[in-house]
């Protein structure tokens, strides 16, 4: 076990508190770029070799749509775990994970070899290394202070919480539209796709940039659903908040049968999500959003598992969505894993407060901060939803996110996937001039009335 294992193990005893002091000292975050990616991961490679060291990850801008290119279509697996065989590969795999193959006489994951493709655009490293040294947690630990906005506040985190703001501030682009279709799918495999169309945006990359009407703001998030017609024309508004004790989430919703806007406070921690026939819960969206206040979040430290990773083969618009999308799970003849380091932060609900899910467990990709695998537990404490991020890395864009999100049900057989894009004409536009006005509730009501 290297130095950084042992040190995460340390952290695992921590409970973060109002008292944490989040920031590290300068050699520490000269260790960033060094013996650390500008991330934070490990860049060596294991003992073994399965995971090799990390050499600047993948990057090719001369690739104009990445969907349907595979730059490493030519790797062959390496292995196929099965039931049959599952016992030999149990120590590198989640809790979640092992009940799919229980659960599943089909479920399969085929291993190839690992790529850490994973990069950012250079401008965004010395900006991570600034907010190592200045970035503090603030409010119990569901705010941030002295926090270079665009990306990764604590790329060396010394408790749970930290971790979790590296998922929810990780870089997605920094402005980015999407048409993507989401899947309540039934036991029985069959589904109505629900089409949406995202718009997510960071203030920095607002046409004007960001201004003093962006204090405390996050990103922008603008959603609209597109099909089936019963839904079509429904609009939701988010004003993420970076402290968000200070200010909580701002949401409108605009109904396109009353054609009004009104404000939408149950779009947060585990309202209804969007048009998920009650399969996911609106802080499950991105795998995991919003305030942390609800939980004691505690570093275990990292381990070794094989997550979805490269998922290009998934993203081929020749593929009908009939093809991925079937009963139990989706086709895991398209989906790559491969093994690579993951932080482990435990999540359990605090005494008083409400939710529906009493602990997660988070598994975040080390080269991404990118919550890959979330194992989610019930109120009697039993194991009942997976969450699972097939990560892909857009390498035009320098861009680390996913070909898709699935959370499975284990108790009822069903299953909800969001961010497949195959059928869809416009797939991702990364081109977009947002103005900070089409974030507004005027913006939503024109929005809703196209």
């Amino acid at each position: 076990m290297n130095k950084l294992m042992l040190k995460a193990g340390v952290f695992a005893l921590s409970v973060i508190s109002a008292s944490v002091m989040a920031k590290v000292t300068p050699d520490q975050a000269d260790r960033l770029g060094k013996d650390l990616t500008p991330i934070g991961a490990e860049k060596a490679g294991n003992a073994d070799g399965s995971i090799p060291a990390w050499n600047g990850g993948y990057s090719d801008a001369s690739v104009e749509i990445v969907r349907g290119t595979d730059p490493f279509a030519s790797d062959e697996p390496l292995f196929t775990i099965t039931h049959d065989n599952l016992d030999q590969y149990k120590d590198n795999l989640t809790p979640g994970q092992i009940a799919m193959f229980n659960k599943y006489d089909d479920y399969k994951m085929i291993v190839y070899p690992t790529r850490r493709s994973a990069t950012y655009p250079d401008s965004l490293w010395p900006k991570i290394k600034k907010n190592a040294e200045n970035a503090e947690l603030v409010a119990g630990g569901n705010g941030i202070q002295n926090f270079e906005v665009t990306t990764i506040p604590f790329p060396i985190p010394e408790t749970g919480v930290e971790a979790v703001w590296n998922h929810i501030t990780r870089f997605r682009g920094g402005k980015v539209t999407r048409n993507v279709a989401q899947f309540p799918v039934l036991a029985s495999g069959d589904f109505v796709p629900v089409e949406l169309k995202e718009t997510l945006v960071f203030p920095e990359y607002l046409e004007s940039g960001r201004g003093p009407e962006d204090d405390n703001i996050l990103f922008y998030f603008l959603q609209e659903v597109e099909a089936p017609a019963r839904l079509t024309g429904t609009v939701l508004l988010v004003h993420e908040t970076i402290n968000q004790v200070k200010e909580g989430r701002r949401a409108w919703i605009y109904n396109a049968g009353q054609r009004r806007v009104r404000r939408a406070p149950n779009v947060a921690y585990d309202g209804p999500g969007t048009a998920a026939d009650g399969l996911r819960t609106s802080d499950n969206l991105d795998m995991y959003n919003g305030a942390p206040d609800k939980y004691n979040w505690e570093l275990k430290g990292k381990k070794e598992v094989y997550i979805p990773y490269n998922n290009f083969k998934i993203m081929n618009p020749e593929l009908d969505y009939d093809e991925i999308i079937q009963a139990g799970h989706m086709n895991q003849d398209l989906i790559r894993y491969e093994k690579h380091r993951v932080w482990v932060v435990e999540g359990t609900l605090k005494d008083g407060e409400r939710h529906i899910y009493s602990k997660r467990t988070m598994y975040l990709d080390e080269d991404t901060w990118t919550a890959s695998i979330i194992d989610h537990y019930d109120g009697r404490g039993e194991l009942w939803r997976v969450g699972e991020a097939l990560n892909t890395q857009f390498y035009n864009q320098d861009v680390p996110w996913m070909a898709a999100e699935a959370l499975y049900d284990l108790n009822s057989g069903r299953y909800i996937s969001l961010g497949l894009g195959n059928e869809e004409s416009d797939y991702m536009d990364w081109d977009i001039e947002p103005d900070r006005s089409d974030f507004t509730t005027n913006a939503l009501r024109r929005t809703g009335f196209r």
